[in-house]
């Protein structure tokens, strides 16, 4: 009788830790680990870019700061030198996750090319998403329509944000250095001041 309760016991057991394993998807442990970076702030450098436009990165401080987190939406302020216009806007949707770009001048106003991005097509893997350019950026920036921006989360390593444009061979790549946070910039443009 022993083995064919520990045979029912681990039956058991299997059927109740797999299905909750499995519930949660590789999307979901992407954004518990950006969620762990939640108030901190990481410098990092270029280690691609084929634009001419790229070289405006070259010789200045590169600052990310995971400003605010909510359960669906995660903002991550992008500072170049004293520059604070650039933010990234990742957020949960019933099909996946949203990258979107939110650009602004630095009264606070939104810049004429802002909120462009994409959504996942694919369910990606626990460190690594890509969004292709959707609809509205096709749009706003037709150039772009081949774009897909890719965000890597290695925890404890570090954090990329990248861009390819197949039709260009464009090429843009900035890592971040999670092993050492850095204290936190100003607020991007636009943001109110973090409450004390």
């Amino acid at each position: 009788m022993k083995p064919f309760f520990s045979a029912v016991a681990l039956v058991w057991l299997v059927s109740v830790v797999v299905p909750a394993r499995a519930a949660e998807s590789a999307q979901d442990v992407f954004w518990k680990h950006l969620s762990e970076l939640c108030g901190k702030a990481f410098e990092g450098r270029i280690v691609e870019g084929s634009a001419a436009s790229d070289a405006t990165f070259v010789g200045k401080r590169l600052v990310m700061h995971v400003r605010e987190c909510g359960e669906n939406e995660i903002r991550i302020p992008f500072h170049v030198g004293e520059d604070r216009s650039r933010t990234w806007v990742l957020t949960r949707t019933p099909l996946g996750l949203r990258l979107k770009h939110d650009h602004r001048h630095e009264d606070g106003s939104e810049d004429a090319i802002t909120q462009y991005g994409g959504d996942t097509a694919a369910p990606g893997t626990e460190t690594t998403q890509e969004f292709p350019a959707d609809a509205h950026t096709a749009t706003l920036v037709p150039a772009a329509t081949t774009n897909i921006w890719t965000v890597e989360v290695v925890p404890g390593k570090h954090f990329a944000y990248a861009l390819r444009r197949e039709a260009e061979s464009r090429r843009f790549r900035v890592e971040f250095d999670l092993s050492r946070a850095v204290d936190a910039p100003p607020p991007p443009w636009g943001a109110e001041p973090a409450a004390d």
